[in-house]
């Protein structure tokens, strides 16, 4: 753990209980630049995306480098015909969080957690500290664990 001005993000994970590191690292432009400056691989770098069930109502997936949303896998699984993304205003008002820095911790409200099922056994997960160029490095096993997450299979490996 290094000493920096803590977020939401730090103070909960410090709360939860798991070992855990801080990495503070400039604001990358990609997925592989932000694995590269945190010296891990990309499918390590867990992002947080925020889904919209209906009004008001929102989900996080976890969803490892390297990977996407399968969207039929993840309607099916939450039980709901239509999902969709909000804008980043949207985003902001549903977590506390910029879109780039959106975690599930210390998240403005503790919405369900779905970890796509590559995540859970990760020796290193590195989620969104609550600040762009601030990451949390734990297992996966913890992350899952310490976010009362369902673990599901939601993504498909990304096609660019």
């Amino acid at each position: 753990m290094v000493d920096l001005p803590p977020t939401p993000a730090t103070d909960a994970v410090a709360h939860a209980g798991f070992p855990y590191r801080v990495l503070e690292f400039e604001p990358p432009s990609s997925a592989q630049e932000s694995a590269d400056r945190q010296d891990i691989d990309l499918h390590e770098l867990v992002r947080t995306i925020v889904v919209r069930r209906a009004a008001d109502d929102y989900v996080f997936v976890l969803v490892p480098g390297g990977r996407q949303i399968d969207w039929p896998k993840l309607r099916s699984h939450l039980g709901v015909r239509k999902l969709s993304l909000p804008d980043a205003q949207e985003a902001k008002a549903a977590t506390g969080y910029e879109r780039g820095a959106i975690t599930p911790f210390g998240a403005a409200t503790a919405w369900p957690v779905v970890a796509d099922r590559s995540v859970a056994g990760l020796e290193v997960a590195a989620v969104g500290g609550g600040r762009r160029g601030v990451n949390i490095h734990l297992r996966g096993d913890d992350l899952v664990s310490a976010l009362g997450a369902e673990v599901a299979d939601v993504t498909i490996a990304r096609t660019e």
